[in-house]
């Protein structure tokens, strides 16, 4: 059997018909919807860890990464994100294990992170592809930065100059590679899935192989074509491609929805090329000896009504970005759908807790290939389809120095020194309106002792300092070079 994992960035579970609708509506997803009646849809599926380098270090290895205990990296030039870092050579990666076993083994990605220098990503696979956005040409003018940027997001990158000059820099690059893109095929998930759709045709000689393919979009800078926007906010106004990565409340709501419509238009082009790459499956006859495997590392709020803390303060508002505390289902809750050969078990759906970790522990299982040690992921599928009990009562998930534990009553975002609990109760109609930590202090006791037990071994001193000095909470964008 031939196996093909396929996964999105800062793609939200919402934006897929079969998850949605979003807060304001559906999103135009109709090879995503395809894909979910020929699969086995995972309806509570969450990351191990956060942000980018960390979720995939789970998917390829089937091994925990939470909490962090060998994931204290300080890599020049790299974010500083705990768990921001290389997969540790003592930890085989699925690529390693299957090309041992006689499968073909390859990996299409422009996803940046993970070729900076000193990751190894791309360990064990025969061939790989990274399709590294163009970068060359003159550099913007202050008209075109004025155009591309709104004058929000400049004024507030000017309150932190470090911060913003980053961010300046970073959104240039994208821009002076994007700016003047005239045909469809020049953008990210196009050449992405094109350059897959090759591969496999190239390789389908082979008695079985593993592919990986790996699309930055829809992640930031939300650049797309006109028409794709269009389906979303037809009149035109101010531009902006760039995540606030902060509190929108005050800020224009037309500019709010403006960026809202590039994210979605960017889903949907993901779509429609995704889309291409399924049919090409099909035209080529390895669709019913294949399984495909399709999953996000993490969602984005765009706009969207979430708990923010500082200290001991909280309080609601309104919110673009992406962070790790207080957790919210807008970037934990994500996708991850299952077709198996000839789509057996097509539209099956299940609610078993299911982790970026067992996404290794699947393939390996589908491939019939035993791991040389012990994984940390379970493989669900037998469970999933049969209708079988889950065989996790709950999911820990981190970013930095904060967790979030869930289990069918309760949602706990706390921090690893055991501050700042929020607390939702889930069979509320709007769990997260409220938080209701102070009223179930013996919960949230449980639930944290969940995430010490866990973390095998407890937190990592440097990590318990992390938390109380609140250093790493992400509060800002990270536009790669």
């Amino acid at each position: 059997m031939n196996i093909i994992l396929v996964v999105f960035d800062t793609w939200r579970k919402d934006c897929a018909g079969v998850y949605g609708p979003t807060p304001w509506g559906d999103i135009h997803t109709p090879n995503f919807e395809r894909f979910a009646e020929e699969a086995l849809v995972m309806t509570r599926a969450f990351p191990d860890a956060l942000p980018t380098l960390p979720a995939r270090r789970a998917m390829y290895t089937g091994r925990r990464v939470y909490p962090y205990h060998d994931a204290d990296f300080a890599l020049k030039g790299h974010h500083s994100a705990p768990g921001w870092g290389p997969i540790p050579e003592d930890q085989d990666t699925m690529a390693e294990l299957l090309t041992a076993s006689r499968y073909r083994t390859g990996l299409i990605a422009d996803c940046p992170p993970m070729f900076q220098p000193s990751e190894n990503y791309i360990r064990g696979f025969q061939q790989w592809t990274y399709l590294r956005p163009p970068r060359s040409g003159p550099r913007l003018t202050q008209a075109e930065l004025e155009y591309w940027i709104p004058e929000e997001i400049r004024n507030r990158d000017r309150s932190n100059p470090t911060q913003g000059e980053r961010r300046a820099a970073g959104l240039e690059r994208n821009l002076i590679g994007m700016r003047d893109r005239t045909r469809e095929e020049e953008y990210p998930p196009a050449r992405v899935f094109r350059q897959a759709a090759t591969w496999v045709e190239q390789n389908r000689e082979a008695d079985k192989f593993f592919l990986t393919v790996e699309s930055f979009d829809p992640h930031e800078p939300w650049i797309v074509p006109e028409h794709y926007r269009k389906m979303y906010m037809e009149e035109d106004g101010r531009e902006n491609v760039a995540s606030f990565y902060g509190d929108v409340s005050n800020i224009d709501q037309k500019l709010v929805a403006r960026t809202r419509a590039n994210y979605f238009g960017a889903v949907t082009m993901c779509d429609r090329w995704f889309g291409f790459f399924m049919d090409s499956l099909k035209g080529q006859g390895v669709l019913d000896d294949t399984m495909v495997i399709v999953t996000s590392d993490h969602g984005h709020a765009i706009g969207d009504r979430v708990w923010m803390a500082e200290g001991d303060r909280t309080w609601m508002t309104e919110i673009v970005g992406k962070w790790g505390y207080p957790s919210s289902p807008k970037v934990y809750d994500i996708p991850l759908m299952v077709r198996f050969p000839g789509g057996e078990h097509g539209g099956t759906r299940s609610d078993h807790f299911v982790q970026h970790h067992d996404i290794g522990a699947v393939i390996l299982d589908a491939a019939g290939v035993e791991p040389t040690s012990e994984l940390d992921g379970i493989a669900f599928l037998e469970n999933a389809v049969s209708g079988g009990a889950g065989q996790r009562d709950h999911v820990t998930a981190a970013w930095g120095s904060a967790v979030a534990v869930v289990n069918d009553r309760w949602w706990l975002s706390i921090r690893d020194d055991g501050s700042g609990p929020l607390l939702h109760d889930l069979e509320q109609a709007e769990p997260f309106m409220a938080n209701v930590a102070g009223d179930n202090p013996d919960t949230v006791s449980e639930l944290f002792a969940m995430a010490k037990a866990d973390a095998k071994g407890g937190f990592p001193d440097w990590l318990i300092e992390l938390a109380r000095a609140q250093q790493d909470l992400p509060r800002d964008a990270y536009i790669y070079p």
